[in-house]
């Protein structure tokens, strides 16, 4: 082989290694489809998960649930050497909440935190929900097994954890079933103020609910889309921030919209076979989902799920109706397609907890220039290499242009003019994992 040829091939491996790591090669691999079926089967199995069910018997109802997912994660920490915390975090919820609070209810949630190495308080949030429910959302006696809506993303949520209590991590996960979902996103909400209440730094939620079917009512088979929902800025943002952004741009800019493309761009680096769809909504249509408790109070957060859903399958009492099967039983669950999605969220989970933090404010200026100008507080960490210069189209839905920059405070970006793109920055650990992508907040004139 002549000499040139091998400088271009060792320069081609060079770029590879640098832009993947074995370790979620690895992750993908383990994740098991085998052991996510077992797990729906056996939460399918405990008859109803309704809120409002049976908490005493230890074979049917939602308390039998949350004991035996409790347990399960208990013996993963056992696995890995008291890696997890485990525990409840439960609110009382008083009858006539809402149309659906039938009766007094303790919304019990199920939490396992693994604590990071270098920054405990940071925290990357993988969520299932528990309960389940058939067409009455006050019936909690029948059988409603919910075994895509949503045993899918808690027992996904349960192989994530099995997967990644292998590894150490600088930043926290949170591994996380959540309650009273069907009933009012109540659990989120308890959820998301207890970590308000104890201070936590929230870096995003990664909700996970229906992620085992591949048949949609429209009859479409699909075991390679999923949707990304993803609100456009938080509700949180002030009369300021709200100014700034129809001068300035960033409607579809804000920090669950960079979770979501930080998601999207991690599974077509890692897990090309499949194809994420980016979907700018909170949620499907006037539907709702457990991120959205998180979204209220401040945090990113996303939905995970299914591309195509079957509406005969949500939310139906079990029965046959003109040939058509309704209820949400085990016979329709793709269990290959709910470990892919969980091995989705793994990949990512793992790719943030093992990032540097993200810069908390990135000033931008250039106006009436040929260059754009950019300048931020560098984070003092010995393991962050340097920040990354992203930039777009104003018109594109993911980042497509970006140059690593080094380990300044300041950069400018000459040829490019700051009213055709959009920007943000990374900071980039030496181990090659990138925080989130945090847009411009102030602008500066020169």
């Amino acid at each position: 082989m002549n000499t040139f040829l091998t400088s271009i091939l060792l320069l081609v491996s060079t770029f590879i290694v640098a832009q993947t790591d074995q370790r979620i090669y690895d992750i993908i691999d383990a994740v098991s489809a085998d052991r996510v079926e077992k797990d729906i089967r056996t939460l399918a199995g405990f008859g109803t998960r309704h809120t409002l069910s049976d908490t005493v018997s230890k074979t049917r109802g939602i308390g039998a649930a949350r004991r035996w997912i409790k347990s399960e994660f208990d013996n993963i920490s056992k696995e890995c050497t008291n890696c997890l915390d485990v525990f409840y975090q439960k609110d009382l919820v008083k009858k006539g909440a809402n149309k659906r609070i039938v009766n007094d209810v303790w919304v019990v949630n199920v939490v396992a935190i693994q604590k990071g190495t270098k920054y405990p308080n940071r925290y990357i949030i993988m969520s299932g929900d528990i309960d389940s429910r058939i067409s009455d959302p006050t019936d909690y006696t029948h059988d409603s097994p919910g075994a895509n809506d949503n045993a899918s993303g808690m027992a996904g949520t349960i192989e994530a954890a099995r997967v990644l209590s292998k590894y150490k991590f600088e930043n926290s996960i949170i591994y996380l079933g959540l309650s009273g979902e069907e009933q009012g996103l109540f659990g989120g909400k308890g959820l998301a103020e207890h970590a308000k209440n104890k201070g936590w730094d929230i870096i995003g939620i990664m909700n996970n609910d229906m992620i085992g079917n591949i048949k949609g009512v429209d009859g479409v088979i699909d075991n390679r889309t999923f949707r990304i929902f993803s609100e456009p800025v938080p509700p949180t943002e002030t009369e300021e921030q709200r100014k700034s952004r129809r001068f300035y741009g960033g409607e579809v800019d804000g920090i669950s919209r960079q979770l979501a493309r930080y998601i999207h761009k991690t599974v077509k680096t890692y897990m090309p076979e499949m194809n994420p769809m980016l979907v700018y909504r909170l949620d499907r249509f006037g539907r709702g989902g457990h991120h959205r408790p998180f979204n209220d109070v401040g945090y990113a957060g996303i939905r995970i799920m299914e591309a195509h859903e079957n509406y005969t399958q949500q939310h139906q009492d079990i029965r046959e109706e003109n040939g058509i099967q309704y209820g949400d039983v085990v016979e329709h669950v793709n269990f290959d397609y709910a470990a892919k999605l969980t091995a989705v969220n793994a990949i990512n989970l793992a790719s943030i907890a093992w990032a540097p933090p993200a810069l908390t404010e990135v000033e931008i200026g250039g106006i009436v220039q040929p260059s754009t100008k950019f300048k931020w507080k560098k984070i003092e960490d010995s393991t962050i290499k340097g920040y990354k210069i992203y930039w777009r189209d104003t018109t594109s839905p993911t980042w497509d242009h970006s140059r690593f920059v080094g380990n300044v405070d300041s950069f400018t970006l000459e040829g490019i003019v700051i009213d055709n793109y959009l920007f943000g920055i990374a900071t980039v650990g030496k181990n090659g994992f990138e925080s989130p992508i945090v847009f411009p907040s102030k602008i500066f004139r020169d």
